[in-house]
């Protein structure tokens, strides 16, 4: 694999020796100091550009970054086409060494209307027109403090889908069953314990992107109890996990609502709990 200098050396060189590209910014877990230090951090660059539409058309600058393995263009996906039209193009670029750019050509002239990331870095200005970034940090991908209705639409949507999961296990529908729980189930989970950790840490700590930083800021009990949310094809054992779920959904909502003063409705989940006891007992 080759080491980060050779990659930021070869990203820049392009950059330098081409007169389209005007400026280079660095962003992502490169840019992060508190991410993981491994080979698996994507070079998340944008290039602003003089114009666009020729890196599109013309691919052959792609060879001098190295033998692809795998290439995706999200800006022309027709499966999961983006939500809207937007004046950049990224390539997504993984190499055969086993590095991997994450390459976004934009207009310079339309630098305003690019995302802001707090994670940014400026790796070149040939122009002068950025200037001076301030220091890169996660504020701006740290959870945000949940309004009351925020958070009763989180709890009513998670205990909604679980009776789909119910359903489904009854019914031994497997791939179902297991989409409503690793689907919606899964992510209003996933967001409750983003806010509980926000929480705790008086919304400084960072649970990271799918909540991959988890690990570091729940309780271990918590954290094991996570684990244990996530069976495998087991009928009886996607069961224990539905209910794993629930109590950890619970534990984390109560602490939530009470430290921001807001209202967990017991009856929803009390009604839904014993819903869920009751078809797991039905016969076949």
């Amino acid at each position: 694999m080759r080491t980060e200098q050779e990659m930021m050396e070869l990203i820049l060189g392009f950059a330098k020796e081409d007169g389209r590209v005007r400026a280079v910014i660095l962003n992502g877990s490169r840019a992060n100091p508190d991410a993981p230090r491994d080979g698996f951090r994507d070079y998340d660059i944008v290039f602003a550009v003089t114009e666009v539409e020729p890196f599109v058309l013309d691919r052959s600058w792609i060879g001098r970054f190295g033998e692809v393995l795998i290439m995706q263009t999200p800006d022309e996906s027709a499966i999961l086409p983006p939500e809207k039209k937007r004046p950049g193009f990224a390539f997504l670029m993984l190499f055969a060494d086993g590095n991997r750019i994450d390459l976004t050509f934009w207009p310079v002239d339309r630098l305003g209307e690019m995302e802001e990331d707090s994670l940014s870095v400026l790796l070149l200005d040939k122009d002068g027109a950025i200037g001076e970034l301030p220091p890169p940090s996660v504020r701006g991908h740290l959870p945000q403090p949940p309004t009351a209705a925020q958070f009763a639409a989180c709890c009513n949507e998670f205990w909604w889908v679980s009776t789909y999961v119910a359903k489904g296990l009854w019914r031994r529908e497997l791939p179902y069953a297991k989409a409503m729980l690793e689907g919606p189930v899964r992510a209003m989970l996933m967001q409750m314990l983003k806010w509980y950790v926000a929480e705790m840490s008086d919304y400084r700590a960072d649970p990271g992107k799918e909540g991959k930083y988890l690990e570091r800021h729940l309780p271990s009990d918590m954290w094991a109890q996570l684990v244990r949310t996530y069976p495998d094809g087991d009928y009886a054992r996607i069961w224990t996990a539905l209910f794993e779920t629930g109590e950890l959904f619970r534990r984390s909502a109560l602490s939530v609502a009470e430290r921001r003063g807001f209202a967990y409705n017991r009856r929803e989940d009390a009604n839904v709990t014993a819903y869920l006891r009751r078809v797991r007992a039905l016969p076949r």
